[in-house]
Protein backbone atom coordinates (compact mmCIF):
# COMPACT_ATOMS: atom_id res chain seq x y z
CA UNK A 1 0.00 0.00 0.00
CA UNK A 2 2.97 2.70 0.62
CA UNK A 3 4.29 1.77 -3.04
CA UNK A 4 0.96 3.59 -4.04
CA UNK A 5 0.72 6.38 -1.91
CA UNK A 6 4.54 6.90 -2.93
CA UNK A 7 3.52 6.92 -6.34
CA UNK A 8 0.65 9.26 -6.13
CA UNK A 9 2.72 12.58 -6.39
CA UNK A 10 4.40 11.04 -9.60
CA UNK A 11 1.14 10.14 -11.15
CA UNK A 12 -0.61 13.69 -10.25
CA UNK A 13 2.75 15.01 -12.18
CA UNK A 14 2.02 13.30 -15.22
CA UNK A 15 -1.76 13.61 -15.33
CA UNK A 16 -0.80 17.48 -14.63
CA UNK A 17 1.18 17.36 -17.75
CA UNK A 18 -0.82 15.52 -20.26
CA UNK A 19 -3.10 17.97 -18.96
CA UNK A 20 -1.42 21.53 -19.15
CA UNK A 21 1.98 21.68 -19.72
CA UNK A 22 5.51 20.98 -17.66
CA UNK A 23 4.85 24.28 -15.62
CA UNK A 24 1.61 23.21 -14.24
CA UNK A 25 3.01 19.48 -13.19
CA UNK A 26 5.86 20.86 -11.67
CA UNK A 27 4.16 22.90 -8.95
CA UNK A 28 1.57 20.15 -9.25
CA UNK A 29 4.19 17.17 -7.61
CA UNK A 30 5.81 20.56 -5.29
CA UNK A 31 2.21 20.72 -3.95
CA UNK A 32 1.75 16.53 -3.88
CA UNK A 33 4.69 15.68 -2.27
CA UNK A 34 4.59 18.41 0.25
CA UNK A 35 1.16 16.84 1.11
CA UNK A 36 2.37 13.57 0.90
CA UNK A 37 5.23 14.53 3.49
CA UNK A 38 2.68 15.83 5.83
CA UNK A 39 0.34 13.64 5.78
CA UNK A 40 2.71 10.71 6.40
CA UNK A 41 4.00 13.09 9.42
CA UNK A 42 0.74 13.21 10.71
CA UNK A 43 -0.56 9.70 10.37
CA UNK A 44 2.76 8.17 11.14
CA UNK A 45 4.32 10.63 13.19
CA UNK A 46 7.59 9.93 11.37
CA UNK A 47 9.01 10.42 7.69
CA UNK A 48 11.43 8.42 5.49
CA UNK A 49 14.89 9.74 4.73
CA UNK A 50 13.81 9.21 1.19
CA UNK A 51 10.60 10.85 0.87
CA UNK A 52 12.40 13.74 3.16
CA UNK A 53 15.53 14.15 0.68
CA UNK A 54 12.94 13.68 -2.45
CA UNK A 55 10.65 16.20 -1.50
CA UNK A 56 13.62 18.89 -0.84
CA UNK A 57 14.91 18.11 -4.28
CA UNK A 58 11.49 18.20 -5.87
CA UNK A 59 10.72 21.42 -4.02
CA UNK A 60 14.30 23.22 -4.49
CA UNK A 61 14.95 22.08 -7.68
CA UNK A 62 11.07 22.69 -8.94
CA UNK A 63 11.40 26.19 -7.54
CA UNK A 64 14.80 27.50 -9.33
CA UNK A 65 13.20 25.56 -12.32
CA UNK A 66 9.78 27.69 -12.50
CA UNK A 67 11.76 30.92 -11.50
CA UNK A 68 14.46 30.75 -13.56
CA UNK A 69 11.84 28.97 -16.55
CA UNK A 70 14.37 26.53 -17.29
CA UNK A 71 12.26 23.34 -17.16
CA UNK A 72 16.22 20.79 -17.64
CA UNK A 73 17.21 22.14 -14.02
CA UNK A 74 13.82 19.94 -13.03
CA UNK A 75 14.74 16.98 -15.19
CA UNK A 76 18.18 16.57 -13.14
CA UNK A 77 16.25 15.70 -9.71
CA UNK A 78 15.57 12.07 -10.49
CA UNK A 79 19.82 12.39 -11.55
CA UNK A 80 20.77 14.16 -8.34
CA UNK A 81 18.65 11.69 -5.89
CA UNK A 82 19.57 8.78 -7.65
CA UNK A 83 23.34 9.45 -7.47
CA UNK A 84 22.83 10.91 -3.76
CA UNK A 85 21.50 7.32 -2.83
CA UNK A 86 24.20 5.59 -4.57
CA UNK A 87 26.98 7.69 -2.95
CA UNK A 88 25.52 6.33 0.52
CA UNK A 89 25.33 2.94 -0.77
CA UNK A 90 29.11 3.12 -1.75
CA UNK A 91 29.73 4.95 1.28
CA UNK A 92 27.65 2.45 3.67
CA UNK A 93 30.42 -0.23 2.70
CA UNK A 94 32.79 1.30 4.91
CA UNK A 95 31.05 3.52 7.66
CA UNK A 96 29.00 0.61 10.08
CA UNK A 97 29.25 -2.90 10.70
CA UNK A 98 26.30 -3.76 8.10
CA UNK A 99 26.10 -2.00 4.10
CA UNK A 100 22.70 0.07 3.67
CA UNK A 101 21.22 -2.95 1.74
CA UNK A 102 21.66 -5.16 4.55
CA UNK A 103 20.11 -3.27 6.88
CA UNK A 104 17.17 -2.37 4.55
CA UNK A 105 16.35 -6.12 3.46
CA UNK A 106 16.95 -6.88 7.45
CA UNK A 107 14.74 -4.67 8.40
CA UNK A 108 11.91 -5.36 6.20
CA UNK A 109 12.19 -9.37 6.02
CA UNK A 110 10.70 -11.24 8.41
CA UNK A 111 12.92 -13.85 7.95
CA UNK A 112 16.95 -13.86 8.22
CA UNK A 113 18.62 -12.87 5.39
CA UNK A 114 21.67 -15.62 5.11
CA UNK A 115 24.22 -13.95 3.46
CA UNK A 116 27.77 -13.83 3.60
CA UNK A 117 29.24 -10.75 4.27
CA UNK A 118 31.15 -10.99 0.31
CA UNK A 119 27.43 -11.43 -0.59
CA UNK A 120 26.12 -8.68 1.27
CA UNK A 121 28.86 -6.34 -0.16
CA UNK A 122 27.92 -7.32 -3.79
CA UNK A 123 24.22 -6.79 -3.03
CA UNK A 124 25.09 -3.40 -2.00
CA UNK A 125 27.58 -2.55 -4.94
CA UNK A 126 24.77 -4.07 -7.52
CA UNK A 127 22.30 -1.37 -5.87
CA UNK A 128 25.19 1.28 -5.95
CA UNK A 129 25.62 0.23 -10.04
CA UNK A 130 21.52 0.46 -10.77
CA UNK A 131 21.68 3.51 -9.05
CA UNK A 132 24.07 5.36 -11.19
CA UNK A 133 22.95 3.80 -14.37
CA UNK A 134 18.90 5.17 -13.31
CA UNK A 135 20.64 8.52 -12.79
CA UNK A 136 22.92 8.50 -16.24
CA UNK A 137 20.12 7.17 -17.87
CA UNK A 138 17.80 9.90 -16.73
CA UNK A 139 19.58 12.47 -17.76
CA UNK A 140 20.39 11.09 -21.13
CA UNK A 141 17.01 10.42 -22.04
CA UNK A 142 16.60 14.33 -20.65
CA UNK A 143 18.96 15.89 -23.00
CA UNK A 144 18.51 13.57 -25.93
CA UNK A 145 14.93 13.51 -26.54
CA UNK A 146 12.00 15.35 -26.23
CA UNK A 147 10.07 16.40 -23.23
CA UNK A 148 7.23 14.26 -23.23
CA UNK A 149 9.81 11.55 -23.80
CA UNK A 150 11.24 12.34 -21.07
CA UNK A 151 7.94 12.66 -18.68
CA UNK A 152 6.92 8.95 -20.10
CA UNK A 153 10.70 7.47 -19.08
CA UNK A 154 10.06 9.55 -16.22
CA UNK A 155 6.75 7.60 -15.27
CA UNK A 156 7.48 4.43 -16.97
CA UNK A 157 10.76 4.04 -17.77
CA UNK A 158 12.43 4.43 -14.15
CA UNK A 159 9.57 2.97 -12.56
CA UNK A 160 10.21 -0.43 -14.73
CA UNK A 161 14.01 -0.39 -14.21
CA UNK A 162 13.42 0.04 -10.77
CA UNK A 163 10.99 -3.24 -11.13
CA UNK A 164 13.27 -5.62 -13.37
CA UNK A 165 15.87 -4.59 -11.45
CA UNK A 166 14.42 -5.52 -8.00
CA UNK A 167 12.96 -9.04 -9.71
CA UNK A 168 16.66 -9.97 -10.25
CA UNK A 169 17.94 -9.02 -7.19
CA UNK A 170 15.09 -11.41 -5.64
CA UNK A 171 16.42 -14.09 -7.78
CA UNK A 172 19.67 -13.51 -6.90
CA UNK A 173 19.05 -13.78 -3.30
CA UNK A 174 16.70 -16.60 -3.81
CA UNK A 175 19.72 -18.42 -4.95
CA UNK A 176 22.39 -17.11 -2.72
CA UNK A 177 20.12 -17.40 0.59
CA UNK A 178 19.36 -21.23 -0.59
CA UNK A 179 22.73 -22.00 -0.47
CA UNK A 180 23.60 -22.18 -4.08
CA UNK A 181 26.35 -20.66 -5.54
Amino acid sequence: MQAVVDFLPLLAFAVAYWLGDMHTAIATIMVAISLQVLITWLVKRKVSRMLLASAVLVVVLGGISLSLNNDLIFKWKPTVLNWIVAAVFLGSRYVGDRTIAQRILESVSKDECKLSQTDWRRLNLMWVAFFLISGAANIFVAYRFSEPVWVNFKLFGLTGMTLVFAVIQGLWLSKRSTGET
